[in-house]
């Protein structure tokens, strides 16, 4: 039996092989009104109050760092509430961030192997894996450009024959974390003050904000008024008495029963708050937008490839959930790179699982007893943290043949 564990900052996508994946919170919340008690991971639904939550997250700037809080998550989650996990019993596959820390590597060796006690184990990188299943399900190619755009940061990473090139991959300061709170300052100064909420607002973010395709044609429909404004929207927010969940108000629906609606009315923040991930600079990170970053990355590689990264680029994390993220992204590279080159941008039905579903492919592959990229526990037993450190690398190769 194999339980694969993407681990994500924001969520946690786990699941066994051949089954669909679970997504957790990956991260502990307490309330104003229920302080005695914590919620872990997907128990955040039984939650009455869910304005100004407190969080206790375990990562930091996209890598764990709060081990204990880590802990009590994946305690949740191996246990009977969710997937029922024997770890002895259990092959792992577990995703860490590109370029991690060896200290946090040897801390996973150490809890997975000795605490958890799990059957064996495989580390490797939520691009790789989103590689993996790229060029051996989807368009059976050598060569991709994985864009993985998450939670903490964005990461652009060429592979070739399953190996990333590293010194080709690139790193972007900017993550979904960082929208959201971009989003709860802009709303702060201009409306409400929201600065203390994080769910509510990220809610928001995912509900109405979208990547603008014409930028200069929607800040202009921005500044109109009355029905010619159509990017306005009145968005109302929950209550959590009678308003659960925040939602949309259209123009037609008709007035609400409720005294107490509180609504936000979302202008230019709705493009505005996405546009950072194409140009970062709009608010004082002086990197290059992701299009930039692109074309930076794969100029780094052997010239002789270039063609074939640019027709083999993939959108993978939760900020390609935006709409008219691919399309922008496709205008963008366009104007960026000679005509004579074939553009092909591909966006997975759902870029949140893409990574967790590679694993599940890699790991039912018949081959897998036999690759040198996992240790045992008793391989871990004799040869320790060495042994680790020579198969867990960042550039696995993965193949089918």
């Amino acid at each position: 039996m194999s339980l694969i564990l993407d681990n994500g900052g924001y969520t946690i996508k786990a699941g066994f092989a051949k089954s669909s994946p679970h997504l957790i919170p990956n991260c502990i919340t307490r309330t104003k009104t229920e302080r005695r008690r914590s919620f872990i991971g997907t128990q955040i639904e039984d939650c009455k109050d869910l304005s100004g939550l407190y969080y206790m997250l375990p990562f930091q700037r996209g890598y764990l760092v709060n081990w204990d809080t880590q802990r009590q998550i994946w305690d949740y989650v191996f246990g009977n509430e969710v997937l029922k996990v024997k770890p002895t019993e259990t092959n792992l596959v577990f995703t860490e961030p590109l370029f991690n820390f060896a200290s946090i590597q040897e801390a996973l060796n150490e809890i997975f192997f000795e605490e958890y006690n799990f059957k064996s184990m495989m580390r490797a990188t939520a691009p790789a894996l989103a590689a993996y299943e790229y060029c051996n399900y989807v368009q059976k190619n050598p060569c991709c450009v994985v864009v993985d755009s998450g939670y903490s940061f964005t990461h652009i990473v060429p592979f070739y024959k399953g190996k990333a090139i590293l010194e080709a991959t690139l790193r972007v300061e900017v993550g979904g974390k960082l929208l959201t709170n971009h989003l709860k300052e802009i709303t702060s100064y201009r409306q409400l003050h929201v600065l203390d909420e994080t769910y509510v607002i990220n809610q928001v973010k995912e509900d109405v904000c979208y990547v603008s395709t014409d930028l200069y044609k929607d800040m202009r429909l921005a500044k109109q008024r009355g029905s010619a404004n159509t990017i306005l929207q009145e968005y109302v927010l929950p209550n959590f008495s009678h308003i659960r969940k925040g939602y949309v108000k259209n123009p037609g629906d008709k007035p609400s029963d409720y005294f107490d609606e509180q609504i936000l009315r979302l202008g230019n923040e709705r493009f505005s708050v996405p546009e950072v991930l194409f140009h970062p600079s709009d608010i004082g990170i002086q990197q290059m937008g992701l299009p930039e970053a692109i074309i930076h990355s794969v100029s780094l590689t052997p010239k002789e490839m270039h063609h074939q990264f640019f027709a083999n680029i993939v959108l993978t994390g939760g900020n390609a959930q935006f709409s008219g993220y691919k399309e922008r992204m496709i205008e963008e590279v366009r104007k960026l790179i000679p005509d004579l080159f074939t553009l092909f941008i591909y966006l997975p039905e759902d870029p949140v699982t893409f990574a967790w579903t590679g694993a599940s492919h890699w790991r039912n592959n018949k081959d897998f007893n036999n690759t040198m990229s996992k240790v045992t526990a008793e391989e871990y037993k004799e040869y320790g943290h060495y042994l680790c450190h020579e198969r867990f690398v960042t550039n696995l190769a993965f193949s089918k043949q």
